[in-house]
């Protein structure tokens, strides 16, 4: 009498489990939410504002703005910097981090915009104008950091 081999059928799938799914939907939220972030810093406003925000937190020497600022709003790094207007007060530990950035067109080739600085429970406000130079690039021509700005001048 011959022996047969019995096939095994193979493990039927299973339904992945609610762990596994909702931690593949976490991960996928995250991914999403972090190329739209990189999308968003992508833009001229973002782009600046981030650079702004680490000059003036003491983050970055204001030499990395040099040809991206137009003379005057070079000036005005020039004395801002140093004081480093952004940077934590106190024991805070956090860095400041732009939460929003808005824009306003007056006219082609200009943008103004405003940004929400936060760092730990602060809130500042930071604002600066773009101008489209000759050769297609962006330059800061101005840089407003409000009450900020002359509270640090009159040496508070």
């Amino acid at each position: 009498m011959p022996t047969t081999k019995t096939a095994t059928a193979p493990h039927a799938p299973t339904a992945p489990h609610a762990p596994t799914a909702s931690r593949a939907a976490a991960v996928s939220r995250t991914a999403a939410a972090a190329a739209a972030c990189r999308q968003r810093d992508r833009l001229p406003r973002y782009w600046f504002a981030n650079r702004l925000v680490l000059t003036l937190s003491g983050q970055r020497p204001v030499h990395t703005l040099l040809g991206h600022a137009l003379p005057a709003a070079y000036d005005q790094l020039i004395e801002l910097a140093p004081r480093a207007p952004l940077r934590p007060a106190g024991g805070r530990a956090t860095a400041p981090v732009v939460r929003r950035c808005g824009e306003y067109q007056p006219r082609h080739g200009v943008i103004e915009a405003f940004a929400r600085i936060a760092s730990g429970d602060r809130l500042s406000a930071l604002a600066f104008r773009l101008e489209l130079g000759a050769d297609a690039r962006w330059r800061c021509a101005a840089i407003d950091l409000g009450p900020l700005a002359q509270a640090m001048s009159d040496g508070a």
